[in-house]
């Protein structure tokens, strides 16, 4: 496709017409010139295809496709290799289907665990949201099809989120709610990038120059096309301006005629709309150019690669040896779940799976089985005959495996949640087992972090998260040992609701969220508050158990190690001597990892770095970089986890730009963000000093802190009268020292020194010292 004389060729009227879908699926031909439209489809973790094209809500029935493990339970494998792999199946399934791009994947921050939405959404943490969805959008892409990253930007809840306005700070808006999206433009160049539907700081993220323009495109290099969430269009010129393309759905012509007219007026030029029409042709281009013809794929082979997803991400929160199962033990399957278990959300992401295997039927050889229902998953109120039931199963066996978790109703695209609990009948359930049965296991099916009431009282918990449609079959592998768990929490399971930072604040009123946490969201406000959770990010168990040991760190190909070879969890980490760097240095960190225990296992390492102390408040550390490692028994292996310029800095907003600080850095080797098993030291040294201009509100203090000279201040302490010029005891304050009378004046203002000066002092001498400050600071 030659797309420049294609531009060339088309009229004004049909240039406008490309800005909007043709149907609700569709993107707009133009038979005349040659060009195709393309077909984009929900996920993102199945294919949502719809063939009824007239169906204005998009609810029609879909294609029958494989429904893949949730964000949040995807994320809990912190296994880039594996995601890439899950996206490279659901590539080949859109070639099949003839769809050019896939909507996801969803990337937004889970500020507060009451999101509707968060199953949808990867983590807390915008680092593992940005490395897991890169991982996606590349597996994707790697057959050819586009994906649509989303929703740009902080769009972290579903109450009035068509016109709620996010009221987010500069600082936190880019290290939070923006960092996800760079690390995958950067590391993934997504073919599009979608809007969302809410306001930032009062302006629609549709018609937001600033983030469109001058973030997304001009400084991280975004090359795609930008459209809208279905149905978030607010002002069709305004937004064109604002870097805008694509409008989803159709608009019946209506705003494509404002874009015509827009033109004629001149308040959009030809020039806007041909670089919209050339980004939007440029997707078309790219999926024909590279369009498989009579593509297919292997729905049950891909539906073993969901069960690997979902074994490979659950979560082992709780484990007193009664896990792994044995086939000779009499097991009482307790729970709704165990036959239909809950899969996946609701909403645009909801997947009409060809094939659903439930645990029950994965075990369904197992003699030493028994199944009673024991509760409604929709009811609040218990059942007492299904409870009877239950209850005597539990007595008869020797182990009570209890399926349960949160139902359709309590979260989904279009609500929040409003409490962390699940059906009062599914605890009532498990405190009344626990009563007759001490061996009980709880295998949990939720988007979301619940509270368990209970959990002092059962002997294991099994965290699936909504694993898919072989959520079945990998809850029995897990159960059983074929699989040995390896997921690891992507968000904190706080004990209360109220202890999250944003419960004053979410979901905001009177179409206002204030995002008054600012950056400590997630572990990074629990680490700060030093507050009890009920599971920190990071966390999982194993049925075998890992050493951490001879760390090492490694700048420009010098390293200093460890001699001492703990740590299993529990134990003191080793302190490692330190080493200094600059930020642009290589930075390396390694580890010998051992499998201690005596089957094979894989594990999380994650590295975090303990911020130095500095000026900016900053969290206690932050995660830098992670891996996940499969061992044999008895097997080490080395892995080597590099930091950069980024992993030390914060987003400063005298510069309007990353920095890091100088100062002595721990490099934190560690099982979870609270299970740290070796320590290094770093002492950074950044040459780039950032700005200090001195005004008349400068305090004395800052002056004494941060100037490079501040003697023109000591001088005006002389004049002033508050200390001598031989740095004595001034007698007329009583006798205070020089040192004394710094520190008293030290949130002085330099202005309100005169207000406390002999007749002497004039204003004059107070600018006259302001401005020799900043000569020198120069």
């Amino acid at each position: 496709m030659n797309i420049k004389k294609m531009i060339q060729d088309m009229t004004l009227e049909e240039k406008a017409s490309l800005c909007s879908g043709a149907d609700f699926w569709h993107t707009e031909a133009v038979d005349r010139v040659g060009l195709k439209s393309i077909m984009v489809s929900d996920g993102p973790y199945g294919l949502r295809k719809q063939e009824e094209v007239g169906n204005n809500m998009g609810w029609a029935e879909s294609i029958l496709a494989v429904g893949f493990p949730t964000a949040s339970s995807m994320a809990s494998s912190f296994d880039r290799d594996l995601v890439r792999e899950v996206g490279n199946a659901l590539g080949e399934e859109c070639q099949a289907e003839d769809v050019a791009v896939l909507l996801g994947p969803g990337i937004n921050m889970k500020r507060s665990p009451l999101g509707g939405r968060n199953f949808e959404y990867y983590s807390e943490d915008p680092y593992v949201a940005g490395e897991i969805g890169a991982a996606f959008v590349n597996g994707v892409q790697e057959k050819n099809v586009g994906t649509s990253l989303k929703h740009f930007a902080a769009n972290n809840q579903e109450t009035r989120r068509m016109n709620v306005s996010a009221q987010v700070d500069e600082r936190t808006l880019r290290e939070t709610y923006l960092t996800a999206f760079e690390q995958v433009v950067k590391k993934a160049q997504p073919w599009t990038i979608m809007c969302s539907y809410n306001r930032i700081n009062g302006t629609y993220s549709c018609e937001n120059d600033w983030l469109l323009n001058k973030v997304l495109r001009d400084e991280w290099g975004f090359e795609g096309l930008v459209m809208t969430d279905w149905g978030a269009m607010n002002n069709r010129v305004k937004s064109l301006n604002a870097g805008l393309d694509l409008e989803m759905p159709d608009c019946h012509g209506e705003t494509d005629k404002q874009i015509v007219e827009a033109v004629k007026k001149g308040t959009v030029s030809m020039d806007t709309l041909d670089k919209t029409v050339e980004r939007i042709l440029t997707a078309v281009d790219k999926y024909y150019f590279n369009k498989k013809e009579n593509a297919s794929y292997d729905k049950e082979a891909h539906h073993q690669l969901a069960r690997k997803m979902a074994g490979n991400s659950a979560v082992l929160l709780k484990n007193d040896g009664i896990l792994p199962l044995k086939e000779s033990q009499k097991i009482a399957i307790i729970g709704e779940f165990a036959e239909i278990p809950r899969i996946q959300g609701g909403g645009s992401s909801h997947i009409n799976c060809f094939r659903v295997e439930s645990a029950l039927e994965a075990l369904k050889d197992n003699s030493n089985i028994t199944y009673s229902k024991g509760f409604c998953s929709e009811q609040d109120e218990t059942d007492e005959a299904l409870l009877k039931e239950a209850v005597d199963a539990a007595k008869a066996a020797e182990v009570a495996v209890i399926f349960a978790g949160l139902p359709d109703s309590f979260e989904s695209e279009g609500f929040d949640r409003t409490h962390l609990d699940m059906p009062e009948s599914q605890n009532h359930l498990i405190h009344e087992i626990c009563k007759v049965q001490p061996n009980t296991v709880v295998v949990l099916h939720n988007g979301s972090p619940i509270r368990m009431p209970w959990l002092s009282e059962v002997k294991g918990v099994l965290e699936m998260y909504l694993s898919g449609q072989a959520s079945g079959a990998a809850a029995a592998d897990l159960l059983y040992g074929k699989v040995n768990p390896s997921g690891k929490l992507a968000e904190t399971f706080p004990l209360r609701v109220q202890d999250n930072p944003t419960y004053l604040n979410f979901p905001g009123a009177q179409n206002e969220s204030h995002y008054s946490e600012g950056i400590f969201i997630g572990y990074r406000y629990y680490d700060k508050r030093e507050m009890d959770v009920l599971f920190p990010f990071g966390y999982g168990l194993s049925y075998t158990s890992f050493r951490y040991s001879n760390a090492k760190l490694i700048v420009n190909g010098q390293s200093v190690s460890s001699s001492a070879t703990n740590n299993a969890e529990g134990s003191e980490p080793n302190v490692i001597p330190s080493i200094t760097a600059k930020p642009q240095d290589q930075i390396l960190v390694s580890v010998d990892i051992t499998n201690t225990g005596d089957v094979y296992g894989k594990e999380v390492v994650q590295l975090y770095v303990k911020n130095a102390a500095c000026d900016a408040i900053r969290p206690e550390q932050e995660l830098r970089n992670f891996t996940k490692i499969g061992l044999e028994p008895g097997e080490t292996k080395t892995i080597t986890l590099e930091l950069d310029e980024r992993s030390f800095s914060y987003y400063n907003t005298q510069i309007h730009d990353w920095y890091a600080p100088s100062g002595d850095y721990e490099l934190l080797l560690s099982a979870s963000s609270r299970d740290v098993r070796q320590r290094l030291t770093l002492h950074l040294e950044n040459e780039q000093k950032l700005p200090f201009i001195v005004t008349d509100i400068t305090s004395c203090g800052d002056v004494y802190d941060h100037a490079n000279d501040p003697s023109p201040l000591d001088d005006l302490m002389v004049k002033s009268g508050f200390i001598d010029s031989a740095d004595k005891e001034n007698d007329s304050m009583g006798g205070g020292t020089a040192m004394m009378m710094r520190a008293m004046y030290n949130d002085t203002p330099l202005h309100s020194i005169l207000s406390f000066s002999t007749d002497q002092l004039t204003w004059e001498d107070i600018q006259e010292t302001i401005r020799a400050i900043n000569e020198k600071q120069s």
